[in-house]
């Protein structure tokens, strides 16, 4: 780690030549921002509009609790004016970095200031990292990121500020269809067992029981208890259906499904949900809003059969 420092405090050095004397990096007008994830880029292109260039270092399929920066993704950071990243503790491995790279421009973990008695605890008081998922979280974080972009660029503040307002009533629309959509699942059906727990927002926001066999973290090991307590609770509620992750590996939902059957209950894929890391850009899975309807559309097909 220490040599991880060393080379983002040269990479910063070398770097300061190419920005001008407010800071900012010689492209234009354009506010260039780096994210960590895509759950966040994406909804700033939208906010940001014409007035920022937005580059996200994490793509589909990619796990934010593994990640580690290469020295490509360090040029990336020192060459942005703004980095945003979730915060929670979900890019744990980047945390020096962002130490380093904050010495010399705004770096923000856009979740870090929601409010602790909103925010989701594992048994051993750990938070959970995934706000994304509660649409009204993750706008208080998308909030926090148009706050920064409009102390950046405050002859833009009101564009920004109409952008936002328009994106947020898509997100209002999305948070309404998709509760009234998994509410026809009937109660004691309407159980997520996924591999590893990072829908436990989803599961408040909208009244649906979770079960991940791994922890908050896909570091977390599973064991074989673990397992056997999945497969009772889905032979005690008859659960139709389990589900992966475009980001983890199918290997624990897989054992879950073959150790139901042997127990006598045939149980389905219920498809691939998007947890950690949204679809290929271009696709409507690609963006949070397409990725987040793709789940909820899964997951009900799926549990409502």
């Amino acid at each position: 780690m220490l040599l991880l420092v060393l080379v983002v405090a040269m990479v910063i050095s070398a770097c300061t030549s190419d920005k001008g004397n407010n800071g900012k990096s010689q492209q234009g007008d354009k506010i260039n921002v780096v994210t960590t994830i895509a759950q966040i880029a994406e909804p700033l292109s939208i906010i940001g509009g014409d007035k920022v260039e937005v580059t996200s270092l994490m793509g589909p399929g990619v796990d934010p609790h593994l990640y580690n920066a290469t020295q490509g993704d360090i040029k990336k950071l020192e060459s942005s004016d703004a980095v945003f990243y979730s915060g929670l503790h979900l890019e744990a491995n980047m945390t020096k970095v962002f130490e380093e790279i904050g010495k010399s421009k705004p770096v923000l973990g856009i979740g870090d200031s929601i409010a602790a008695d909103q925010l989701l605890k594992d048994e051993g008081g750990a938070i959970d990292p995934h706000i994304w998922f509660d649409i009204d979280l993750w706008q208080q974080a998308l909030e926090n990121a148009t706050s920064k972009l409009k102390q950046m660029s405050a002859e833009n503040a009101d564009y920004f500020e109409a952008n936002k307002e328009k994106y947020f009533e898509e997100l209002q629309k999305l948070k309404n269809e998709s509760k009234e959509k998994l509410s026809q699942i009937p109660k004691d059906k309407r159980i997520l067992v996924t591999a590893h727990d990072a829908f436990g927002y989803f599961g408040r926001l909208q009244d649906v029981e979770v079960v991940g066999l791994q922890g908050l973290s896909t570091e977390d090991e599973i064991g074989l208890t673990d397992i056997e307590d999945t497969i009772k609770i889905i032979l005690d509620h008859k659960v139709p259906a389990v589900f992966i992750e475009s980001s983890i590996n199918p290997a624990s939902i897989n054992a879950v499904i073959e150790g139901a059957k042997k127990q006598g209950l045939d149980i389905k894929l219920g498809g691939e949900l998007f947890s950690d890391a949204m679809g290929e850009e271009g696709t409507p899975e690609g963006t949070y809003i397409g990725m987040y309807r793709h789940n909820v559309e899964t997951i009900y097909k799926a549990l409502s059969e």
